[in-house]
């Protein structure tokens, strides 16, 4: 099977640090409560910052968030059966892309520190995605793993299979024959050996 995977918030735990630090940034920096929807799985949507506002919180905390995130519990376990049951792993990543379009470097590196750090290397690498449906396609992606539900709708509506990493606060999708919705790295494993 090809697995598509995501990053951010699905192999390393950098999402709930992001969120830590939105948190911080909102009410200790700006001295606000901007928050608007917690169930939104970007920064953008929500808080309601300006533009100003997002540059300056990825110009303080991305790299931080980047150096102080580690890999999700029961990764390496799961990763480890599956590779050894010879399934292919593609990294479909928005990670680097920041808001303005722009591609920060630094974050890329300090993923790969971490993947090379824990002795992981995935089949291929798609870096700063912002179009995450193409990749799959491109790929023949038999099945996505991914934390952002406006992702995962986006590819079951053009019948890409996936597995909704939902984190607590993040909105809750009705399970269909393309999203299947996991919290862990046990449920993933079951999912795809099932």
């Amino acid at each position: 099977m090809k697995i598509g995977i995501d990053l951010d918030g699905v192999v390393i735990d950098s999402e709930t640090t992001f969120r830590t630090y939105e948190e911080i940034y909102d009410m200790d920096i700006l001295k606000q409560n901007n928050l608007v929807d917690r169930t939104e799985p970007k920064f953008q949507a929500r808080y309601n910052w300006n533009a100003e506002q997002q540059k300056d919180f990825c110009k303080r905390y991305f790299l931080q968030v980047s150096k102080e995130s580690n890999l999700m519990s029961g990764f390496m376990a799961t990763y480890n059966r599956l590779k050894k049951q010879g399934h292919e792993f593609v990294v479909i990543t928005a990670r680097g892309l920041l808001p303005d379009g722009t591609f920060m470097k630094e974050m890329e590196d300090d993923a790969k520190r971490v993947l090379n750090e824990n002795g992981i290397l995935f089949d291929k690498y798609y870096w700063g995605q912002k179009d995450k449906l193409e990749v799959c396609l491109k790929e023949n992606i038999d099945i996505m793993i991914d934390d952002d539900w406006k992702i995962i709708k986006k590819l079951s509506d053009n019948s890409v299979k996936t597995l909704y990493f939902r984190d607590t606060n993040l909105k809750k999708l009705e399970e269909t024959e393309c999203i299947r919705e996991v919290n862990n790295w046990g449920d993933i494993y079951r999912k795809i050996n099932s």
